[in-house]
């Protein structure tokens, strides 16, 4: 079975914090699962730390690499998101967002120690949760008649498939998620039945 469809991320939020020269880095991983999510979480801290100096982040999304982005927040360029977003390279994660708030100590600590501020509160943040690895899967809806019922339900058996839901009235409605590694040959195995309608819902 090919593994193009498992990823690490985080389990849950956490908090970090790193201190220097009287500045306070306060780090917060979320695990993510698109921008708008992100977005909202930027909108809170932003919010919740409104008297802080800085708020810097980094995100990545889904496995190709090609989705992510770093801000250094009012930081000289590249001192607070590049080193944020290389400790989620580091850790090879994927679907989380580290944002970092700064509250400034009156004392500045240069190049290398915003570098370095910023990389081991992000780091404290990662450490202080459960890194876990998990699949992507895809979501179908099932109609089909109560005379398919018996060989539907054996096919999801067999496959080991999570039943999201179902609805039984003048017809059968199932809604499944399936590791999109197996997609194609669940869904062949269930349109060899006659009268199944199988629905894409999305990918997650």
């Amino acid at each position: 079975m090919g593994q193009n469809d498992v990823y690490k991320t985080i389990s849950d939020t956490s908090q970090g914090i790193y201190k220097g020269k009287g500045s306070r880095f306060l780090a917060f991983a979320f695990p993510v699962y698109s921008e708008d999510e992100i977005k909202n979480h930027i909108k809170e801290l932003k919010q919740t730390y409104y008297d802080a100096r800085h708020c810097c982040y980094a995100w990545q999304l889904g496995l190709d690499g090609n989705s992510f982005r770093v801000n250094d927040g009012g930081e000289p360029s590249g001192t607070a998101g590049k080193p944020i977003y290389g400790q989620i390279k580091s850790f090879g994660l994927t679907n989380i967002l580290i944002a970092v708030i700064r509250y400034f100590g009156g004392t500045k600590l240069g190049t290398s120690g915003l570098i370095n501020a910023y990389r081991q509160a992000s780091i404290d943040a990662i450490n202080n949760t459960t890194i876990t690895e998990r699949t992507i899967n895809d979501y179908f809806e099932f109609n089909f008649p109560y005379t398919n019922l018996i060989e539907v339900m054996k096919i999801l058996k067999n496959n080991d498939l999570n039943i999201v839901e179902q609805q039984f009235k003048a017809g059968c409605v199932i809604k499944i998620s399936v590791r999109k590694s197996l997609s194609e040959s669940v869904i062949s195995q269930c349109e060899k039945l006659d009268g199944i309608d199988v629905i894409f819902i999305k990918t997650v």
